[in-house]
């Protein structure tokens, strides 16, 4: 189903319903945009993040422990 015939369905189903029922509908098509957006911008920063070289200094930290300062083996 395309976009265009998914509106044509959601205006007419708004049409059919009493007004308290299509403010409903509006509030959920507000809320599903709301969640569509916070995704994008999450994105968005993950994006950013990623490709910036704000924390490349860590890249060059030496270690300061290795295996060979393991006391105690855990096997959980």
């Amino acid at each position: 189903m395309n976009k265009q015939i998914i509106i044509e369905r959601t205006v007419k189903a708004i049409n059919q319903v009493p007004e308290d029922k299509a403010e409903a509908i509006s509030d959920f098509a507000d809320f599903i945009l709301k969640q569509y957006e916070d995704q994008l911008l999450t994105k968005g920063i993950t994006n950013l993040n990623s490709h910036s070289k704000s924390f490349d200094f860590l890249n060059d930290e030496e270690e300061i422990y290795t295996l060979s300062d393991i006391k105690e083996e855990y096997n959980g």
